[in-house]
């Protein structure tokens, strides 16, 4: 079985979010786990305006993966930070140019989810996973998300993400607050939980 954990990160929020799903994965005997990211679609001097040159240094050893290769894997966790509610544009680009698989349903019955993180609690991370959920649907996904079985997102003594259509991370109004140790495993259970879902539904 494989497991792809497809990210876009920023500043690199995302990424220590899919490295936590990977490691989650990682867990199911018999999953290999590979995380990719998709190509960044802003200009050099967009990224330095905003400082994101530097931060995505850390992780541009993380290879982009292909429209095509979506096929390869058994189960596919997508990572985004959230625009205005909503599914970030590298993203979006990235899914719309998987046209020629939706018209094959080369994708249908894989098993998917979403994992987001925000600037603030309130930022629109149940709005955005479940509009990935939509894209991943019209897919064929068999969509897996965060369970209240993970009990990390029922409590409040502190600042956490954490809903139960996926994974989630409160990053700060300039990026300043990294993944909690409680957010990341949220993560962990997600990635975790979608490869025990994948591989009970390759058992033929």
């Amino acid at each position: 079985m494989k497991t792809l954990v497809l990210f876009y990160s920023t500043y690199g929020h995302l990424w220590k979010m899919a490295e936590a799903v990977a490691e989650g994965a990682r867990q199911v005997a018999g999953n290999e786990v590979v995380v990719k990211r998709v190509p960044e679609t802003l200009s050099k001097e967009v990224l330095d305006a905003t400082g994101a040159t530097g931060a995505q240094q850390a992780f541009a050893h993380v290879p982009v993966a292909t429209p095509g290769e979506l096929t390869e894997y058994d189960a596919i966790i997508f990572g985004t930070p959230t625009r205005y509610g909503n599914v970030c544009g590298q993203m979006q680009a990235y899914l719309d140019s998987t046209g020629g698989l939706w018209a094959k349903g080369a994708l249908v019955g894989k098993v998917g989810g979403a994992f987001v993180g925000t600037a603030t609690q309130h930022g629109g991370q149940e709005t955005t996973i479940r509009s990935f959920h939509t894209e991943l649907l019209h897919h064929g996904f068999v969509i897996v998300g965060l369970p209240y079985a993970w009990q990390g997102q029922m409590g409040h003594g502190e600042v956490t993400g954490g809903t139960p259509y996926g994974a989630s991370t409160v990053t700060g109004g300039q990026g300043e607050r990294q993944p909690s140790e409680n957010e990341l495993e949220g993560a962990r259970f997600q990635g975790r939980h979608t490869a025990e879902i994948a591989q009970k539904l390759a058992v033929k």
